[in-house]
């Protein structure tokens, strides 16, 4: 089970473990809006048929996310989203934003109510004062260059006790020469044990750095899949396994990190689908077994996410062949 944006306890299933599939026009803007609510409907409906059940949308307070839509496109493509509360990179923001001037204990307060009692539906230009019911499921936070300075010390503090006391993961985008291993001492020392670090498969380009990582609890998210600017998909194979041999099959998670131009609705490429249609079978072609796929996709996202079990998920088998079994199946 897990805490989607429908309320309660939802059930887990396929799950790629960082998206973005709704973004408004904001000031904090870190790319092109992903704001068009049919085109990323019609994008989580060809998830939903390719097998995916469960996504999680990395977009935090203040900065575009729109917690009222993502609501509606869960209902509506029966895809459960883990929504984010948290801060990205500073350099993404406006001088005079809010996510500059809130003390620290404004800050923890505004992601442990998004967690406990609902996200709220404003806070692109102002501190956010209008809350829907729509709970968030993750704490999304950022390190880049700039390391572990004052303001990001506070921002992370306010992100890691809100972690603390309401038991859900934290989640931290990662960025070359931004010091993972200070980051990952420093949340030690806060007492996480749910910790996620996106991008470590082009962030990070040391393997001994990311088996470090996971030696230490730390939870890995690869999504450079099906994106030449940094690595093609064998490259991507190769780093996947080698941590898959190193015995730290329970420390990875993969999705897309997609963006307006890799969503097939809005005239990208790969699409949402792209990791079940065409990775996966590059990664039994590569000699990844059954189980180690479940623990990627279900099983390590049910842990993490919500500290429980996966359910019996049966894996997507994506093969154009036998795509309507999956269409006419229920779970």
């Amino acid at each position: 089970m897990i805490v989607s944006v429908l309320g309660g306890s939802r059930p887990a299933g396929f799950c790629q473990s960082h998206e973005h599939i709704f973004i408004r026009p904001c000031p904090a803007q870190a790319g092109q809006p992903i704001d068009e609510p049919e085109k990323s409907l019609a994008e989580l409906a060809a998830y939903h048929t390719a097998g995916g059940r469960v996504l999680v949308d990395a977009q935090p307070v203040g900065c575009g996310r729109d917690a009222a839509i993502l609501e509606r496109l869960s209902r509506e493509s029966g895809v459960e989203i883990i929504a984010s509360t948290g801060f990205h990179k500073l350099s993404y923001y406006p001088a005079g934003h809010w996510i500059f001037s809130a003390s620290g204990d404004e800050l923890e307060e505004l992601f442990t109510a998004e967690l406990e009692r609902g996200m709220y539906l404003d806070g692109d230009d102002a501190f956010p004062r209008k809350r829907g019911a729509a709970k968030a499921g993750q704490i999304k936070t950022a390190l880049d260059t700039e390391g572990l300075t004052p303001r990001y010390v506070k921002l992370f503090l306010a992100a890691a006790a809100a972690a603390r006391k309401t038991g859900r993961a934290l989640m931290a985008h990662i960025e070359r020469g931004s010091g993972p291993l200070t980051l990952a001492g420093f949340l030690e020392e806060q007492g996480l044990s749910r910790v996620i670090f996106c991008h470590t498969d082009r962030a990070v380009s040391d393997p001994g750095v990311r088996r470090e990582l996971c030696r230490r609890g730390i939870f890995l998210e690869y999504d450079t899949i099906g994106r030449p600017k940094y690595h093609n998909d064998r490259k991507e194979l190769d780093i996947v396994t080698e941590l898959l041999e190193a015995g730290y099959e329970d420390r990875l998670l993969m999705g897309l990190d997609t963006t307006r131009d890799r969503l097939k609705s809005y005239g990208g490429i790969p699409g949402l689908s792209y990791i079940i249609e065409e990775f996966i079978p590059l990664m039994r072609n590569r000699g990844i077994g059954e189980a180690q796929i479940r623990k990627i996709f279900v099983e390590n996202p049910a842990k993490v996410f919500n500290g429980g079990q996966a359910p019996d998920f049966p894996l997507p088998y994506p093969g154009r062949d036998i795509i309507e079994l999956f269409r006419n199946l229920s779970f």
